[in-house]
């Protein structure tokens, strides 16, 4: 049995998204073991996060620096908006850099059942944003019934807008297999179709 100091370790790792109690404590023990070299850098690192992460006050986003990185940046579009739930769809849809524009992060989702309503999000940041000169906005929500929900309310809400409302295609993945595919993906791939070229 180890020391209550490590297993309060190895219970705070176990909170994390993806970690769960035997995988935290496999960590711990790697860290451990490592304890001369690894744990100083990642105390290190852990303190320098903490004592600079801000929120970004124009996108959402998370940075060491407001405005963001993305934000700042001189050769991203400014007409071109792509919002998103949360900053780890920002980070997800940027890692791919295929989207030269910027963001908007709006903070989760509608959810009836959860309590979220739009006055909770950031959408009147967003419309403001728009409202200064935005061409097009991409709804990048996700793939749920909340996240659908989502995407129809900010289209409603830019109809009175001078600026192209898109969203991400859904449907068939790419090397997906129809067996494996769930009704709900499958249903918008066909409402999706488009003729063969």
């Amino acid at each position: 049995m180890a020391s209550q100091e490590i297993e309060s370790l190895a219970g705070a790792l176990s909170r994390l998204p993806g970690l769960g109690p035997r995988s935290a404590r496999r960590a711990v023990l790697w860290l451990v073991k490592r304890r001369t070299t690894a744990l100083p850098a990642l105390l290190n690192a852990l303190t320098q996060v903490a004592d600079t992460l801000v929120e970004c006050g124009v996108c959402g986003n998370v940075d060491t620096h407001d405005p963001c990185g993305i934000c700042a940046d001189t050769r991203r579009d400014d007409r071109s908006l792509c919002v998103v739930e949360e900053v780890a769809d920002l980070w997800a849809l940027d890692r791919a850099r295929l989207f030269a524009g910027k963001y908007h992060v709006l903070g989760g989702r509608l959810s009836a059942l959860d309590g979220v309503r739009p006055e909770d999000l950031s959408i009147d940041a967003l419309l403001g944003r728009v409202e200064a000169g935005v061409d097009e906005v991409v709804l990048a929500m996700n793939a749920t019934l909340e996240g659908q929900t989502t995407a129809h309310y900010l289209a409603e809400r830019l109809e009175n807008f001078p600026v192209r409302v898109t969203q991400l295609a859904h449907g068939l993945p790419v090397g997906g297999e129809l067996d494996y595919l769930d009704e709900g993906t499958l249903a918008q791939a066909l409402r999706a179709r488009r003729p063969v070229a």
